[in-house]
Order: structure tokens, then sequence, then C-alpha cells
């Protein structure tokens, strides 16, 4: 079926005739390398069993092999002029399904009937559906969308996504280094993380002023298990990393107020061998999440 070609001059062409422009406050940055759309594409690992969704429907470059390859797709555009072009080129697609609107509801919140539709369609196609997100993620959405896509049930399998270098080197970060945060810990806590390929800004247009990183994520439903309580430990993580370069003890002290007094920190961080010159930045994962759950159990016996 037809593919639009998705080229600098093909899309410069096509949006001056309609008489628009990218509109940077929505994060439109068009990927112009077909290899690379095909390669976003391929690195999902589509099956036709799948679910996909897609944030950012564009003029539906990507949206077209994403149908030929899945079971279902479902795409969200914001912007009404796009939006209605993407529905020509997508018209005689039936397994494509568009949502025109913000995928958020807020900056915690997805649109409720993104997961409405994804669900009913997994059901659709039976218990070997699996949930994906691919997308070229438009730049000032990507942070919240994946967090909240986490959260979610069911969470996606597999994300595989653009988004700037910058927010790819965080999901992959260690502890110690300057990248390494809440995101880092979120992010790892739950999923195998890698950057598939670093991207120039020559790739893109309009160019952005950063690279970018297509970055695939796999979910791993038994480290999810593990938590007691996954909202719990979110709200933890950001806490801890609130304040960086802050001491942990008084980062903690400040995020527990009310709720735990000075003696009752002190005993948890004692527990787990933090000294008093201890930062979140220097803990793994795993210590990381022990410090959460134990803060959370301290708090139940309070």
């Amino acid at each position: 079926m037809n593919q639009p070609r998705q080229t600098a001059t093909y899309l410069s062409k096509r949006l001056a005739a309609a008489g628009l422009r990218p509109v940077s406050r929505f994060g439109q940055n068009f990927l112009i390398d077909l290899n690379l759309v095909d390669l976003i594409a391929r690195s999902a690992e589509i099956r036709k069993d799948d679910v996909v969704l897609e944030i950012g429907t564009g003029i539906g470059s990507l949206t077209t092999r994403l149908s030929d390859q899945a079971g279902a797709v479902l795409t969200v555009e914001i912007d009404n002029n796009l939006h209605q072009m993407a529905s020509e080129e997508l018209a005689g697609r039936p397994n494509v399904k568009m949502i025109h609107g913000d995928a958020l509801k807020n900056k915690n919140t997805l649109r409720p009937e993104i997961m409405e539709n994804i669900r009913d369609a997994m059901a659709r196609i039976g218990e070997k559906a699996r949930f994906l997100l691919v997308a070229n993620l438009p730049y000032n959405v990507a942070t919240p969308i994946i967090s909240n896509l986490l959260h979610e049930t069911p969470a996606p399998d597999v994300i595989v996504v653009t988004i700037q270098k910058e927010l790819g080197d965080r999901m992959i970060a260690g502890p110690g280094s300057k990248d390494y945060g809440a995101l880092s810990v979120w992010i790892q806590s739950l999923c195998d993380a890698e950057i598939v390929r670093i991207l120039p800004p020559t790739v893109f247009w309009p160019r952005p002023n950063v690279d970018s990183a297509v970055i695939r994520l796999d979910h791993k439903p038994e480290r999810r298990a593990k938590f007691e309580d996954i909202n719990h430990f979110h709200t933890t993580v950001r806490a801890l990393f609130f304040h960086r370069r802050k001491y942990l003890r008084s980062v903690v002290i400040s995020a527990f107020k009310g709720r735990l007094d000075k003696n009752q920190v002190d005993k948890v961080l004692q527990s787990l061998g933090h000294g008093e010159t201890a930062r979140a930045e220097e803990l793994d994962v795993t210590q990381i999440q022990q410090l959460a759950e134990a803060l959370r159990q301290a708090e139940l016996n309070a």
C-alpha cells in the first residue's frame, strides 16, 4: 500500500500547499531519512498479534509501516492539520485507528481513551496480544508519555521511540554519572534499556538543535511484580533526586516530613549502611529500591 515519502522536499511542498509549517510548540521535527523510519519499525520486531501505539502521527509515514506489520495501530496526533493530512494517507487501512488530540490529559496522566482503545484491541486479538509503543515522539512530551505508560495496565511490552539523545542518556545512565537520576532508576527498575542508534540533526526537518536517539525499552514484568506499591516507589524515587546534590539524610527527612521523624529516618539509613555523607546519586538501582521499600515499611509501622 501507499507509503508517504516524507523527504524534506516532499514535506515542505506538502505543508506549503496547505499553507502550513511545522509547529514548534508541538515539538514537530519530521524524520526525513526513510531508512531510519524503517529502522524504528524494524527495531520493534512487530508481530501480527501486536497492538501498536504511536504518539505523533505526523503525515503517517511511520504509521503505514506499523500498519503493514501489526494487528492493530492506534495513532494520536494533536495538530488538526496533520491529523487531516494523515487521514488521507491512512485511508483504506482498517487496522489503523486515529485519535485527534493531546495524548496527555495532564502531566501525570494519559488521555483515558488511549488505554481503553489499547485494551479493546488486545481483547479482540486474544491472549497472544502484545502492546507496543513505537513512535518518533514529540520531544516536549517524551518523558511524561514513557513514564506514564509504565504505570499503566498493561504497560507496553516493548517501547521503541525517537527521543532527544540527552533523554536517552539519562535512561541508561549508571550511578555517579551526571545523567543518573530519578528517570534512570524508574526506567531500569522496570525495563532493559538500550540505545539503538544516535541520530544527527540533519535527518530531521526542521533540524533540531540537539542529537537524537532511537531507544528500545523491554518491559520486565518480573521486576514490576517485586514492588508492593509501584506508585509509592515512583514518588519516593522522584523525591530522592529532587535535590541531587544534597546529602541523602536531609533529602529523606524533607521528603517524609510529617510521616517519619528524624530518628526513624536515621534508623532506616543506618540499617542499610548509608552514612551521613551518602547521596542518592551514588546509590545503584537495587540500593534505591531497597531504600524506598524500607522507607515504605517504616511509614506503615510508624
